[in-house]
């Protein structure tokens, strides 16, 4: 599955928030039934109208219904979306829906106007027509805007003039039990204020519900989301109800409160976790139509002794956050292993290092306070070495496990954590495959982590489903260290090990997964399959595994004919399930699909992976799901057979493992002509882009000078200081890079975030990455990089040309243009940046300063030196002359600076500029560079040691 969506957050100042609750109350009050009332509301709040004139481009969502039904395990959620488009003409709506990456999509309709579209599952064919190729959007790379554990679907359409259009997807899930609860997640980012907002969930355990928590709206990319800390209670408006075996969870906030969550629109998951009632026995076994379930997930077992290898990257890759989040988050897993386990450490780059020679230790204090030392002395170097360090780990897991009677029952595993792909020894991917699953040999598991969006995940994933193990994959962000953590406590506490669960062969067929290597505690272990016998009334069911302590055998006979028991029919709330009926049937057919998946994603024969994706793909035909091998199209209901308008264009699942469903390609709103828009945007040579470089262009002496700065990654740059006369600031924060093979630096940096910041004749800010810009010049709007617009106020113009570039106009004096670099397949040493270029400076004062700010107004003179060092100033027409001399010399501000004639690329690589190099930048700019570190995105310092905001 591909993601589409770019998640936009940054925080909210105060100002303007009654004007925005009193439009709220007065939307509330009229449930946006009748979207001619945004008119009214824009005259009752002058101030608001200019808010609602930027959101005119765009159809509002009347309605945003989810209703889920989890019975056992198993849910089925249904999304309903109404937006209604209240303009003079038609109108593009998108819309988005996070959904889990293990859930499966089983039904999408669209009705606009009088016409309703149905979405018909059928089996991928390969698309060779050239109309395929021009209808459909290139999708973006599989890690772009991922969001960890959630993928996007996406359907776009052109809403006629005063119509409505209804949007209903449908998938299911199997939840999985995670630290003892189970998780269900609902995406709410609807990114505007919605009239009528609900959440419904039902949840039916005949087992018996033993606890039910709705924890704070939670938001993965945003630090906090505007609860004290420690705060654990429900969103507002949640009503939380539950018996034995029944609970009703709903969210249904007011207009009013969800302006109070978030002032442009909810943005984050609503989340219910429980649990159920469960012995130490064979389990859970639920049987209905020919069909059963078995939930295994014993408890109050004493935990296996472990022999762990972590194996962690310390490639150049790491350096920052990654790295820091890392030893955090091993100090505290260090801490929290037992008396009774062995470990050791691998550091891995271009070499491998091991901490303690050919052995595990036992857990002791000094030990542990050695390992401790030895993770926090771990610098980031060189290139990332995977399959060397994987064999060196199995070797010596393989050499303890052979040398030394430790105990049978124990559990060995090795936990493999980088954040890149590999660069240095064995570099195909098939052979590091093969290299780890021989060095392994089935006898330990691997469980890997990525860190960031330059991982192999596919290699992770294999490598782990080809050993016994999971794998996870983390966003660098401020939680990476919980999330690492998180991962741990999974899989840190073994309490079986070699568990096999058996049924007799005459009873049944078609069963999933039936042995299990390990279950570690708060874990559960799921088994389906189909009766044979159906005239038998009973199932014998037997569980073999061993434990710390002896081998155990449990087994029972379970009864078949239970139909008051796990027949939902006439349950209170879950009367208008329609194929919730059958869920443990469709629960059978999901493990099956996902089992098939899997094995195909471990083989390595092309006759058996493709025998394997027609069983899988018959069988999501059978039940409708949309799989990598499956696609939804779109058809129009009716008599009459005609495909939809050529403005629909049918979804599609290119790719394994990717799901993109748009229904029309991207276009720019109405009214915006991206061409010209691209072609009127004037860029000059003074910029910062890149590494970054700078070049400034001092046009009366037809001279470009340029210099490099090398910060370091998270400093804050001031570009353009001149608050104090025109009241614009612009300030750029860095992000760091490995630099590339054999370079001579030890880190590359680029522009991650550019701030611009005006108070003049009203304050307002502009905060833009590659994926979105945030405007709040008194109210606060979010805008995608990837959608074209343009947004006014009185003082301010930005203009977006969709993934390319960010135009910025001041007061139609000052012109600034942000360049968005992307790139579709990046080197470990590349990131998506900004570059920054100033087009129009007429508004700047002659005292502005900054990196870029303090050359503005003044000039510069190229002097050459002689051999008896006496200087000549040298005329316009010496220039060519003077670029063969290697003594030559500017004068600049009355300082004279060596220089060197260069070409160097800007404009993303695509055009050249021919300047005079700087080597050192100290002796060009006022000051050094530790002078033009702003503390802060948003600070506002106008001299050297000044520090103002906004």
């Amino acid at each position: 599955m591909i993601l589409w969506l770019c998640l936009c957050w940054g925080f909210s100042p105060s100002a303007g928030q009654p004007d925005s609750e009193l439009m709220a109350r007065y939307l509330e009050e009229q449930l946006l039934a009748d979207y001619s009332i945004v008119e009214q509301v824009a005259r009752r709040v002058p101030r608001q109208a200019k808010f609602l004139q930027r959101l005119e481009t765009r159809p509002r969502m009347s309605e945003f219904h989810v209703r889920s039904t989890i019975i056992s395990r198993y849910a089925f959620t249904t999304v309903s979306c109404t937006m209604v488009n209240s303009g003079s003409e038609a109108r593009e709506a998108v819309f988005e829906m996070q959904i889990p990456a293990a859930a499966f999509i089983s039904n999408f309709t669209m009705s606009i106007g009088n016409k309703t579209y149905y979405g018909e599952v059928t089996g991928k064919e390969k698309k060779n027509s050239t109309d395929d190729k021009e209808r459909h959007k290139k999708p973006p790379s599989p890690t772009e805007g991922r969001e960890n554990g959630y993928e996007t679907f996406k359907a776009s359409v052109f809403i006629p003039r005063k119509m409505q259009a209804r949007f209903t997807l449908h998938y299911e899930e199997l939840l999985q039990r995670r630290l003892g609860k189970y998780e269900y997640t609902v995406s709410i980012r609807p990114q505007q204020l919605v009239g009528r907002l609900r959440v419904e969930v039902n949840i039916l355990e005949n087992s018996g519900i033993v606890s039910l928590e709705v924890p704070p709206l939670r938001n993965s990319r945003q630090k906090g989301n505007g609860r004290a800390e420690g705060d654990v209670s429900p969103p507002p408006s949640t009503v939380i109800g539950h018996t034995k075996t029944l609970a009703k969870v709903t969210f249904n906030p007011s207009v009013v409160e969800q302006t109070r969550i978030a002032r442009n629109g909810i943005l984050g998951d609503f989340i219910i976790r429980y649990d159920v009632s469960r012995e130490l026995s064979v389990g859970d076994v639920q049987i209905l139509n020919g069909y059963f379930v078995h939930y295994f997930a014993p408890t109050d077992l004493p935990p296996l002794p472990k022999n762990v290898v972590f194996v962690l990257d310390s490639s150049a890759s790491m350096v920052g956050t990654k790295l820091k989040q890392t030893k955090e988050a091993l100090f505290t897993i260090l801490q929290d292993l037992r008396p009774e386990d062995h470990f050791n450490i691998i550091g891995f780059s271009n070499r491998i290092k091991v901490w303690q020679q050919d052995r595990l230790v036992p857990v002791t204090p000094n030990n542990i306070r050695d390992a401790k030392k030895y993770i926090h002395n771990m610098s980031p170097t060189g290139g990332t070495n995977i399959n060397g360090a994987l064999q060196t780990g199995a070797k010596l897991l393989n050499d303890y496990i052979a040398q030394n009677d430790i105990d049978a029952r124990s559990v060995s595993l090795i936990i493999f954590l980088t954040d890149g792909r590999p660069t240095v020894g064995e570099t195909q991917s098939s052979k590091i495959l093969s290299n780890t699953k021989e060095a392994i040999r089935d006898k330990f598991c691997l469980f890997t982590i990525g860190i960031g969006n330059d991982v192999d995940h596919k290699l992770l994933e294999r490598m782990a489903l080809e050993n016994c193990g999971m794998t996870r994959l983390f966003q660098e962000d401020e939680d990476a260290a919980s999330h690492l953590k998180g991962f741990y406590d999974e899989i840190g506490t073994p309490l079986l090990s070699d568990i096999r669960v058996d049924y007799p062969e005459d009873d049944v067929e078609q069963v999933t997964q039936n042995f299990f290597p390990n279950y570690f505690n708060g874990s559960e272990i799921i088994i389906a399959g189909k009766l044979i016998n159906r005239t038998s009334d009973k199932l014998h069911v037997e569980v073999t595994a061993s434990n710390s302590k002896k081998y155990i055998l449990l087994k029972t006979d379970v009864a078949i004919d239970l139909p008051s028991r796990n027949d939902i029919r006439g349950v209170p709330g879950l009367e208008d399930g329609k194929g919730d009926n059958n869920y443990i049937e469709r629960a059978w057919s999901y493990l099956t699909i996902k089992e098939l998946l899997n094995s195909r994603l471990k083989s390595d024969d092309i006759q058996e992976k493709d025998k394997l994706m027609e069983k899988a793909k018959s069988m999501a035909l059978a039940y409708n799901f949309v799989t990598p091998f499956t696609v939804l199209k779109m058809k129009e209901a009716g008599l009459h057979s005609e495909p939809p308008q050529e403005e629909f264009i049918s979804p599609s699942t290119d790719g394994i493992g990717e799901k993109v469903q748009s229904l029309q390609g991207h276009k720019a709103p109405p009214g915006i002509r991206r061409g010209q828009d691209k072609q009127r945007i004037k860029i000059s040579k003074t910029s910062a882009d890149g590494d970054p470089h700078f070049v400034i262009d001092f046009p009366s002496s037809k001279l470009s000078v340029c210099f490099n700065i090398d910060g370091e990654p998270g400093d804050i740059l001031r570009l353009v200081s001149d608050h104090k006369e025109s009241g614009v600031t612009v300030n750029g924060q860095l992000i760091g890079a490995p630099a590339p093979p054999n370079g001579h630096k030890k880190h590359r940096t680029y522009f991650s975030t550019i701030t611009i910041l005006s108070n003049k004749p009203e304050r307002s800010y502009l905060e833009i990455t590659p994926k979105r810009v945030i405007l709040d010049d008194g109210e606060r709007l979010v805008l995608s990089c990837g959608r074209s617009a343009v947004v006014r106020s009185r003082s301010l113009e930005v203009s977006i040309s969709a993934f390319s570039n960010i135009t910025v106009t001041i007061r139609d004096s000052i012109t600034f243009v942000i360049l968005i670099h992307h790139y579709k397949k990046p080197a470990p040493y590349q990131r998506n940046h900004l570059g920054f270029y100033i087009s129009n400076s007429k508004g700047l004062s002659s005292d502005s300063h900054g990196l870029l700010g303090q050359f503005l107004s003044h000039e510069v003179k190229l002097l050459q030196e002689s051999l008896n060092t006496s200087r000549q100033e040298a005329g316009q027409n010496q220039t060519e002359a003077l670029k063969a001399s290697p003594t030559n010399t500017l004068k600049v501000k009355g300082r004279l600076v060596p220089v060197v004639w260069k070409q160097r690329r800007i404009y993303n690589g695509q055009q050249e500029v021919e300047c005079w190099f700087a080597k050192n930048a100290d002796k060009l700019i006022d000051g050094s560079y530790q002078d033009y570190l702003a503390s802060h995105p948003f600070d506002t310092g106008t001299s050297f040691g000044t520090i103002n905001s906004l």
